[in-house]
């Protein structure tokens, strides 16, 4: 079956800079092959995307999410689980699942960085539809031979 949707997780964590990734993702993705999630956080995201990939509906799924350094372990604990979450969703669905999560050292909340971090999520949603498209395309000819 050749499948030409696909599935784009966003944790609601800074909704108004992680949102901005899906704009990116839209810029070479249609709107009506996208079917939009919203998770809480990051730490959600693995979860839903290992349902979203076993339904056999999406040629790949990609996950946005935000996690800014607080100044305790839970930063690095959070993006770690996250990551590890993704890749373990791929692999167990056979599914790519795409992660569009950042994890800057050094965010601040000023309008400078939020600017900053707006601007930078627009391009890595490009990025994850780019990948979302060659890893679909490599996939079929695979298929294929």
């Amino acid at each position: 079956m050749t499948h030409t949707r696909f599935a784009f997780i966003k944790a609601r964590w800074h909704a108004d800079i992680v949102d901005r990734a899906l704009d990116g993702f839209l810029e070479l993705i249609p709107r009506d092959q996208v079917d939009v999630f919203d998770v809480p956080g990051a730490f959600e995201m693995p979860l839903l995307a290992r349902d979203l990939a076993g339904t056999g509906t999406y040629a790949a799924v990609a996950c946005a999410a935000f996690v800014v350094d607080g100044g305790i372990y839970r930063h690095d604990f959070v993006a770690q689980a996250v990551v590890d979450g993704l890749m373990r969703a791929g692999l167990d669905s056979g599914v790519p699942v795409l992660s569009v999560s950042l994890t800057p050292h050094h965010y601040q909340e000023t309008d400078h960085h939020n600017a900053i971090y707006r601007d930078h999520f627009v391009q890595k949603g490009r990025e994850a539809a780019q990948a979302a498209l060659q890893i679909t395309q490599a996939r079929r000819a695979l298929n294929a031979a």
